[in-house]
């Protein structure tokens, strides 16, 4: 009677292994996108010095890589990343708003009529897409004592060899500013998933 009590016994265990196993990664998953979301809080907040949102893209992004790799982190760890990162970022910041201005002149030109202007206004935006997403690929990678330049660089080349990881990123720039656009609140925590889509896109590039 006990062999045959067990044998019956055994697929009941066995899916309740499973329903555990299913709640855990539901749980872990729910987990990294609440952690997301929070670090976008961090992140649009730190972002708030005009020239620090470099800094404060690679504060967050450090700080899900550690949170995805089960290590300990936190506001304080984020502080710590941010001020690290700020030494050569705020440069990168400057970099990033001077070529935002010079898109804008671009566009007024094409507004304007100016011959040429709708083309060169076309090309700006186009560069400033690539740029953005360089930018979040460097962030998604940086590390303490990493040079900004040598970053960057490497960013640019992974983002014209890895076409599909790059749209993936622009798809999630899409998402902040239809989040924008439809309720701007919401742009400041999907800035968290951003991040992460960016640290998901270089991991995923380092595994090829």
């Amino acid at each position: 009677m006990a062999p045959t009590r067990e044998k019956a016994d055994s697929p009941r265990r066995e899916r309740r292994a499973r329903r555990a196993r299913r709640d855990s990664l539901f749980g872990e998953r729910f987990a990294v996108f609440a952690e997301c979301l929070l670090t976008g809080v961090w992140i649009a907040v730190a972002s708030l010095g005009i020239v620090t949102y470099p800094a404060a893209l690679a504060a967050g992004a450090r700080h899900l890589r550690r949170r995805t790799a089960h290590e300990v982190s936190g506001l304080r760890e984020f502080g710590a990343d941010f001020r690290a990162a700020l030494r050569g970022g705020w440069l990168v910041g400057l970099a990033g708003w001077a070529a935002v201005g010079a898109v804008w002149v671009d566009i007024l030109a094409a507004r304007a009529g100016i011959p040429g202007g709708r083309f060169a206004g076309a090309v700006g935006i186009f560069a400033l897409i690539g740029v953005t997403v360089a930018l979040l690929r460097a962030t998604a990678v940086w590390t303490p004592g990493a040079s900004w330049r040598a970053l960057f660089a490497d960013a640019a080349r992974r983002t014209v060899r890895d076409p599909a990881g790059s749209l993936l990123v622009v798809c999630g720039l899409a998402v902040v500013a239809l989040s924008a656009g439809i309720l701007p609140p919401l742009a400041v925590p999907v800035l968290g998933a951003v991040s992460a889509a960016a640290v998901a896109v270089e991991e995923r590039y380092r595994h090829r």
